[in-house]
This record gives structure tokens, C-alpha cells and sequence, in this order.
């Protein structure tokens, strides 16, 4: 397998996290801290998917993971050891990746549902740990991973915290493409033309419901779909909603 630069990791971690809303990594941090201890584990991380095209051209870069030294050298450790088999396997399978520590008591049961989840064999970490693949396409790829020493996930839990991880990873990169697209801060009133449009209202009723002129409801809908990036208002419709803009 490839290992990894540990520093180039951490070197990597700081730079995807730094500028973040504080909110909006708090809110994150409870979440997968909620999972955390579902699965009773002890440590939590996100990797996150770079680059394009062939294998060799992709990497697996920590982008969140909990307070404390120790979560990082988890996260660390992890991107060394199963960077490779683990883009392998994205590229492949959706089944999560269990496996076992080098300790007699780390172990991560899943009782009665073996075959649907990848266990590595042999036990070449301190810890045991679970690992959540994500795959959102042109969205973006990754996994939730958690670790612990003793990891006790049933059939239902873990399907259960799989729909999480997906949630989360989807708010995580709306939360990234918000932040990156320095034109894209919608006023309420553009937001609120774009809601109604999502909604199936064409212009003039959205300007009668609002007390505007048509001309001044279409002028909101295309700077809202310019500020988006898009080429249209059903482009910008689908990527405000994406973006947690409008419902």
C-alpha cells in the first residue's frame, strides 16, 4: 500500500480547515460526535477525496476530525496504512470497511452482517475503526471514519449512521462551495424569487405574491443566477437548493 507523508497530512488538514464558519464546523463536530458514540468509539475524522482522474492522481486528505493530538495521529495512521486499498475500494464498493486493532480486546463486531461489510485483514493499527464510504459523483468522495478500541455496531445502526455520513459530507461540501464562491451571497429577496420559482411559480405570480413589478422579479432571478455561477434559473434553482439556500 502507499504510505503517506504524515506532515504533508497535517500540512493539508490546516489548510482545507482554516477559514471555515466556527458555527458551521461545530455543528459538524456534534453530529459526528453523536455517531461517535452510537458506534462507542473514542475518535472521529473525515477524509476527503483530491484530484482527478487516474488513482495515481488522487489523494485522501484529513479535512476534519476531532479536538486532541490523538485524533490526529489516528487520522494520520489511517492515511498511511489504507489510503490506497481505500480509493481502490471507492472506486468500487459502497460497503463500509471494518477492521480490528493489534490489541486482544480491539475488535469492531458487526454482528449478523459480515457480508455486507469489507473487514481488513491481519491488525495493523492501535485501535480498531469503522470507515463510511461516501460517493456524491462530481459533488465530491470520501469517508467518515471512526475508531476506537472496542466498536459494537448492529445491522440497523449501521445503515442508520451510513445515511448520516452522507448527510454530513453533503453539508460539509455545500458549506466549502458557499464559502469558495465569493459572488454567490444571495439577498433575501433573490432568495425568496428563487424559493417561489423552486416552487413553480412563474414570474408574475411571484410579482404579484410580492408586490413587484415582473421586470423587477426577473431582474432578482438574474442576478441570483449570475452570483450562482449558473447559465440558467433552473441551474441556479438546483444549485440553491444544493447549497442550503432555499428548501
Amino acid at each position: 500500500m502507499a504510505q503517506s507523508d504524515p506532515k504533508s497530512i497535517k500540512m493539508q488538514t490546516r489548510t482545507l480547515t482554516r477559514g471555515r464558519g466556527t458555527g458551521k464546523v461545530l455543528n459538524l463536530s456534534i453530529r459526528l460526535q453523536g455517531i461517535q458514540r452510537q458506534v462507542n468509539g473514542q475518535q472521529y475524522c473525515v477524509l476527503r477525496q483530491t484530484g482527478t482522474g487516474l488513482p495515481s492522481n488522487r489523494r485522501l486528505v484529513c479535512v476534519l476530525d476531532g479536538a486532541g493530538s490523538s485524533t490526529s495521529s489516528h487520522a494520520e495512521i489511517v492515511t498511511a496504512l489504507f489510503s490506497e486499498f481505500f480509493q481502490t475500494h471507492l472506486d468500487q464498493s459502497l460497503l463500509p470497511i471494518v477492521w480490528n486493532g493489534n490489541g486482544d480486546l480491539q475488535n469492531a463486531e458487526v454482528p449478523l452482517f459480515e457480508k455486507f461489510v469489507h473487514r481488513v485483514k491481519g491488525r495493523q493499527t492501535p485501535f480498531s475503526g469503522v470507515a463510511l464510504p461516501v460517493r456524491l459523483g462530481a459533488e465530491g468522495n470520501g469517508y467518515l471514519i471512526f475508531t476506537g478500541h472496542y466498536l459494537d455496531i448492529s445491522a440497523e445502526l449501521l445503515v442508520e449512521i451510513h445515511g448520516k455520513c452522507y448527510q454530513i459530507m453533503k453539508d460539509m461540501l455545500a458549506a466549502d462551495e458557499r464559502r469558495t464562491n465569493h459572488n454567490d451571497n444571495l439577498s433575501e429577496r433573490e432568495m425568496v424569487c428563487l424559493q417561489m420559482a423552486s416552487d413553480g411559480h412563474i414570474s408574475e405570480e411571484i410579482a404579484d405574491r410580492m408586490g413587484l413589478s415582473v421586470h423587477t422579479v426577473n431582474a432578482y432571478l438574474g442576478t441570483a443566477t449570475t452570483k450562482l455561477n449558473s447559465v440558467n434559473r433552473i441551474q441556479a434553482i438546483a444549485k440553491a437548493l444544493r447549497l442550503g439556500y432555499i428548501n
